[in-house]
């Protein structure tokens, strides 16, 4: 076991508080791994990506890259079974995150755009570090979240009849032409509903076996994303005049989201995609899943985030960064979904006494949530995990939950104090902290931590703790 240090991400979107509280460091200014100054920050990487690898600590003082610990020992380190699978890297990319603000519209490439993204940019003579590059690494990407308090987002389309609701009662231009979009019929795929024309240039070729309704999503949202800065003076009135006019839970979720990017982002028309797409509330201990291809914004809140090793993002609005809408659109899934959270068949979600593990059906990654405390009281997130999750947390638990014993894992202490013992060592860890478990270290207990004992930091340790476990299954 080594302790890990994670990389900073100070983007604008970030914390002034959140995750410098939780990791002990001080407010104000400071510069991250790429150097950029800024009074936020926004996440921290535990990460075995080439372009932000995080640093171990190894026994006899000495710093080095993740990276290069794994290309040179990658049996101990990741072990035979992910060496064989994924090669000498970290198949997963593990982020604390905190958004005081909304993050931008994004997809994720799927994985055959992603190698073709990535050799097109790389023929073009794009370095890695151009801002306008969009593609900086062949691998697509999955994500998953788990919130570490309230925690809001736009995920996917959700159903046409709903984002007609909504759009219906916002008195602006471009909300009326999405709504036009969403009626615009058209029962052969060669005719193109008037005025559409340029959407309808920009579809991908997988479009030709679209259904009508998926086509209209596409140019509903294609108005929103290529649409002319607006008149914020115009814009948030609208919205909010709608917001009072609506009486569906969903759809005030919804227009309170876009309302936050309307102030975070003023005059950006693509905030009105957001009332295209499904308003996510997660309270603590709750998940979603976001597969490649589904659009997304983070709204706010904190949270564990978890993804394949990829740095990919497409962007199409609502950032200052750069946007690359062909690309998006040809990533773009329109079909309209429910959010996959861990109450469905997409993904696994165990719970026991004081551990809660979320396993989405792929290779790469499963992360665990946990808490220790003396004697056996349950831990309160349980109960809300058992209530929105019942027949789920029924159907598998109470039971043991075997933690993966081998493999790569990534152990953070979120609160209070923990103690990871394996059978060669044992090391406490304070709020903040983490630990890189080797493949060869075998199976590691998460326990209390021993109150006053001594943590990585020097600093006594008490007798309670909150930690994420990040792994790849087994």
């Amino acid at each position: 076991m080594y302790p890990i240090l994670p990389v900073q991400k100070r983007y604008a979107w970030g914390s002034h508080t959140r995750l410098q509280a939780m990791f002990g460091l001080p407010e104000g200014p400071g510069v991250d791994a790429d150097g950029v100054r800024s009074d936020t920050l926004a996440e921290m990487w535990f990460s075995g990506h080439a372009q932000s690898a995080s640093t171990i600590l190894l026994p006899d003082g000495a710093q080095r890259s993740l990276t290069q610990a794994i290309r040179s020992d990658p049996m101990g380190m990741v072990g035979a079974e992910d060496s064989q699978t994924f090669g000498p890297v970290l198949p997963y990319l593990f982020k604390i995150i905190s958004a005081r603000i909304p993050l931008s519209l994004q997809v994720h490439p799927l994985d055959f755009e992603a190698r073709a993204g990535y050799n097109r940019e790389n023929a073009a003579g794009l370095s890695i570090g151009d801002p306008e590059r969009s593609f900086k690494d062949t691998l697509a990407k999955n994500e998953m979240v788990v919130a570490l308090e309230p925690f809001t987002a736009s995920v996917g389309f959700a159903p046409i009849s709903t984002q007609l609701q909504i759009l219906r009662v916002v008195d602006h231009p471009v909300a009326q032409r999405m709504a036009d979009a969403l009626l615009a019929r058209s029962f052969h795929r060669s005719v193109t509903p008037e005025g559409f024309e340029r959407a309808d240039a920009m579809m991908p070729v997988s479009a030709l076996a679209w259904p009508d309704s998926r086509r209209r999503v596409f140019r509903a949202f294609h108005t929103a994303i290529t649409a002319p800065p607006v008149d914020p003076d115009e814009l948030t009135p609208a919205l909010l005049d709608a917001d009072r006019r609506i009486s569906s839970r969903k759809a005030h979720d919804a227009m309170a989201n876009a309302l936050q990017a309307a102030q975070a982002f003023p005059g950006d028309p693509a905030v009105l995609a957001l009332l295209m797409l499904n308003a996510v509330c997660l309270e603590e201990g709750e998940s979603v899943y976001i597969p490649t291809g589904t659009p997304h914004a983070y709204i706010h809140g904190a949270a564990a985030e978890i993804m394949t090793n990829s740095d990919n993002v497409l962007r199409a609005g609502m950032t200052p960064k750069h946007k690359d809408l062909a690309n998006f659109l040809r990533s773009l899934d329109c079909q309209p979904a429910s959010p996959i959270d861990p109450s469905s068949s997409m993904i696994a979600t165990l719970a026991m006494h004081n551990m809660v593990t979320y396993r989405p059906h792929i290779s790469e990654y499963m992360l665990v949530y946990g808490r220790v405390e003396p004697g056996s009281a349950a831990w309160p997130l349980m109960g809300r995990i058992a209530h929105r999750y019942g027949d789920l947390v029924q159907r598998f638990g109470p039971r043991r939950l075997l933690v993966p014993q081998g493999g790569p894992r990534i152990l953070v202490c979120t609160e209070g104090s923990v103690c990871a013992r394996c059978q060669k060592q044992e090391m406490t860890l304070n709020h903040g902290q983490a630990l890189f478990i080797r493949s060869d270290d075998g199976p590691v207990d998460v326990l209390r931590a021993e109150p006053g004992s001594t943590a990585l930091d020097g600093l006594p340790a008490v007798g309670y703790g909150s930690f994420l476990l990040a792994s790849t299954p087994r």
